[in-house]
């Protein structure tokens, strides 16, 4: 019986076939839309961890001053012992790498670019996950001495260097000139929207004697060991700075803490609420989809009336006249169901290279949209049904 039922829907939907499209048009709309925009926030909350991890892996960035963000606010900088202080003194401590960053205009082959000038240790290797693509590290002698040397971004070689390697060539930074010996791997954009791979790095005391003029240390990176107890680290790490900067019990903190784990889950708590929201306006359609199925569905049992009126004189049941309406409502919404989900995986893949974030397929969402669909056949097609079930068969054979 049941494949019979589905066989008359499938004919009677084929008979009137524009009818049909436009019927479940809204349905499409609707779980196309739900399904894009869950996807393509999935994929920005994904491009937001990843951001936020290349920064580096349980890392803290230390500033100083209350406020995040460049400057000190009048706060005092950091030292070079202050970032040996925090490695040797707090365990769970992997990595601590001090920075010193200044902004300058770099030349080579007849080219300049103005660009982000880092100096920092080989430690900073690891507290900021970089990698060498092409090239070597500092070596202590160099670190010590403050040598010209320097490693540079992916960016940075792209517009001065083009195609060519540049470990061995000369780059003149400010007033001096300094040996490239290594290309860093590429990070691209950063979680500020910045592009991480314009960037020089020098050994740290080549920045503060040849670039900045003093010895100020403008942030401290540690990076914690996988498993340890981030809270307890945070507060060692506050108890050992307040005391190395000389606060007492009555100051305040003239240095801030950074988590960037607590960002990437504050981040993507944002993101997904936003999918969230964004997914349930899309929802809506969904519900127009229903009502335009239900409609559609009681003019069908209007122009049938007299089919209708037929089959139950010659002894169909009510509860199959039913089942029949109701098969059929429930085919056209799974039906565009399944158009949606095809369109939603077309616009996701060319709106999640647009957007420049990754696609993430979801077999739940995608499931969960066409079962609604489904769902939706089911609740709006139920009265249209129920009416065709209940007519007069005496009735029903007069209409005209």
């Amino acid at each position: 019986m049941w494949w019979n039922t589905l066989l008359l829907s499938l004919r009677e939907i084929r008979r009137h076939l524009l009818r049909s499209f436009l019927t479940i048009l809204g349905i499409v709309i609707g779980v196309s839309a739900v399904i894009t925009m869950v996807t393509l926030g999935n994929g920005a909350t994904r491009a937001v961890q990843d951001q936020i991890t290349s920064l580096g892996t349980n890392l803290l960035m230390v500033r100083p001053g209350q406020r995040l963000g460049p400057g000190s606010g009048g706060a005092p900088y950091f030292k070079e012992a202050d970032a040996q202080a925090v490695a040797t003194q707090i365990g769970g401590i992997r990595a601590v790498a001090p920075e010193a960053r200044s902004g300058g205009t770099v030349v080579a082959n007849g080219r300049n670019w103005t660009t982000t000038l880092t100096g920092s240790t080989n430690d900073y290797f690891t507290t900021n996950n970089w990698t060498v693509r092409e090239g070597r590290l500092f070596s202590d002698n160099e670190l010590n001495a403050g040598a010209a040397v320097c490693l540079i971004g992916e960016t940075l070689r792209r517009e001065l260097f083009a195609s060519g390697s540049p470990v061995g060539q000369a780059l003149r930074v400010k007033q001096f000139s300094c040996e490239i010996i290594g290309v860093l791997g590429a990070k691209g954009q950063g979680a500020m929207g910045n592009d991480q791979d314009d960037v020089v790095l020098l050994p740290l005391h080549t920045v503060q004697r040849r670039v900045l003029g003093n010895q100020r240390v403008n942030t401290l990176l540690v990076s914690m060991e996988d498993g340890s107890d981030a809270e307890r680290i945070k507060a060692s790490l506050t108890q050992l700075l307040r005391e190395r900067r000389k606060l007492a019990d009555a100051d305040d903190d003239n240095f801030n803490v950074l988590d960037t784990k607590q960002v990437a889950d504050t981040l993507s708590g944002t993101t997904k609420i936003m999918t969230t929201l964004l997914g349930a306006v899309a929802a809506v359609s969904l519900l127009v989809g229903g009502i335009g199925i239900m409609n559609i569905m009681l003019v069908s049992v209007t122009e049938r009336t007299r089919e209708i009126g037929v089959r139950l004189a010659i002894g169909a049941l009510e509860h199959e006249v039913m089942l029949q309406f109701l098969i059929e409502a429930v085919v056209l919404a799974a039906l565009g169901g399944v158009i949606g989900i095809v369109l939603a995986t077309a616009m996701s893949l060319v709106l999640a290279q647009v957007m420049q974030v990754p696609y993430l397929f979801s077999p739940a969402i995608n499931l969960l949209a066409f079962v609604f669909s489904a769902g939706i056949g089911v609740v709006f097609g139920y009265f249209p049904a129920r009416r065709a079930a209940r007519l007069d068969p005496i009735e029903a054979l007069r209409h005209e």
